[in-house]
């Protein structure tokens, strides 16, 4: 059996006991990384020698009692958005192809101050803004279980590179649903906080007001170690809360007695595929089986999330991608008249189709004329879906409905329909808008193999019943989605 096939704990555990050492599992996670990267394409960037330098100094704290974690000596793949100081971040863009940061993202630096070895960057849509992963200037990443079909975005590398076990866990980011869609694709476990739950320091920002960095892994009590490890206050970070109760492997339990779980009716309407339908509502029933209170209710404004989402992460992303200019670092064009010439065509030749699209839309909707007709009013929609989800919560402790409308679509199939690639967040821009806790998980195929992922919801910093919702479903064993998706 490959290390690889284990899980991030599993390993851990083998490292811990000196059944198997850092560096061993580190080189493996390479040669598989090289075996099957021109097939997927999952990494931007390998840091082959600097990974095994790193395996080879945790190796020697472990030896000598100084890291007792439960992910120290195991490898990890970095969303490519997140800085990490002398490697090369790009958020698969052509204008940031060869900037270097001097430091790193919190996320990053709590991940390897617990002794887990980053052996590279995974490839993304281009700055975050994608649901297919088609858009990195460096190329698509295909989906391990078929080829020909894309992984999901924006952390599409991150998803494929665990699926292929390259990887045991990977961090990803989520502004609109980007950590759980690709796992739903994928078939592996992804967790978006609550906003604030992590800090976003070094994160390079999409939509400031809805990015939240969160784990991608083979199984639910992966994804709460590697998030007990990375959440938590930070002074480099404004909007980071220092919320008690992080110790979330202590809700791991196989018990939902008394649980009330909601599915909404508008979830499992039209545009929702039959085989997702069926095996999502399945889940629900094995966990009503298990003790939990499942109930139908209705969920209003679900209509209106996509169009407030997207104007608001596109207003976001306006601003936020000013700074890259050609000026201070990354991409500039090689002949221009003057400054302004300059600024112009830097950004025109550096930004793909997609970024100049959100960033144009962004502009739009901030300009004097607009700004009250769309953005503001966009914000009082995020405000009165923060509310209908509150309401919610007063009644249900956990909400149960599908990722995605359907499963891993065909590589090109969505990217010629810039509308339709909007339209399949509808299930997951809502939790961004309203900050909350979400987790996919897998919860059977569809009738071509493909993988269906199974999405709960939870209140405010109650990652918690979530993580124990999905782990008593996780125990059923009712569904047989491995990590190994094939042999690619």
């Amino acid at each position: 059996m490959s290390l690889l096939e284990l899980t991030a704990v599993e390993l851990g555990n083998k490292i811990k006991n000196k059944e198997v050492s850092s560096v061993e599992a580190t080189k493996e996670a390479l040669a598989s990384i090289k075996a099957k990267e021109e097939r997927l394409n999952c990494f931007v960037t390998v840091d082959e020698e600097g990974a095994i330098k790193r395996a080879e100094k945790i190796q020697a704290r472990i030896d000598k009692g100084e890291l007792t974690g439960s992910l120290a000596g195991v490898p990890v793949g970095i969303k490519d958005n997140m800085n990490i100081a002398g490697m090369l971040t790009t958020c698969s863009s052509k204008i940031l192809y060869n900037f270097k940061p001097t430091f790193n993202s919190t996320a990053v630096e709590k991940l390897m101050n617990a002794g887990a070895v980053v052996v590279g960057k995974t490839n993304m849509d281009e700055f975050a803004m994608g649901s297919t992963s088609e858009t990195s200037y460096f190329g698509p990443t295909k989906n391990p279980w078929d080829l020909e079909r894309v992984p999901g975005g924006s952390s599409g590398g991150s998803a494929a590179a665990v699926a292929a076990n390259e990887v045991p866990f990977a961090l990803g980011s989520d502004t609109g649903g980007s950590i759980r869609q690709p796992a739903s694709f994928c078939g592996v476990t992804g967790i978006k906080p609550t906003y604030g739950r992590v800090s976003r320091y070094g994160l390079i920002a999409y939509g400031s007001s809805l990015d939240q960095i969160g784990p991608l892994a083979k199984d639910v009590r992966d994804c709460a170690t590697v998030l007990e490890i990375i959440s938590g206050k930070d002074d480099k970070d404004s909007t980071s809360v220092a919320e008690a109760g992080a110790d979330f492997t202590s809700a791991l339990v196989d018990d939902v007695k008394g649980l009330k779980i909601g599915i909404p009716k508008t979830y499992f309407s039209e545009g929702l595929d039959a085989s997702v339908k069926e095996n999502v509502l399945k889940a629900a029933k094995t966990l009503e089986e298990k003790g939990a209170i499942v109930e139908e209710f209705d969920l209003g404004l679900v209509d209106y999330a996509i169009p407030a989402y997207y104007i608001i992460a596109s207003a976001e992303a306006s601003s936020n991608l000013e700074r890259f200019d050609g000026v201070k670092y990354g991409y500039r064009t090689d002949s221009f008249l003057d400054l302004h010439n300059m600024y112009k065509k830097t950004r025109s030749e550096g930004f793909g189709a997609e970024v100049k699209r959100r960033i144009m839309l962004g502009s739009f909707v901030l300009s004097s004329g607009y700004f009250d007709a769309y953005y503001m009013k966009a914000l009082r929609t995020k405000a009165l879906i923060k509310a209908e989800f509150d309401k919610a919560f007063e009644k249900y402790d956990v909400i149960l409905g599908p990722v995605a409308p359907t499963t891993a679509l065909k590589l090109g199939e969505s990217l010629s329909d810039p509308i339709k690639m909007y339209l399949g967040d509808i299930y997951t821009v809502s939790v961004n808008l309203a900050g909350l806790p979400g987790i996919s998980l897998p919860c059977g195929f569809d009738d071509k193999g493909l993988p269906i992922g199974l999405q709960l919801l939870g209140k405010h910093f109650d990652e918690k019943t979530i993580l124990r919702a999905a782990y008593a479903f996780e125990q059923t064993k009712s569904y047989e989605c491995s990590a190994i998706a094939k042999e690619v």
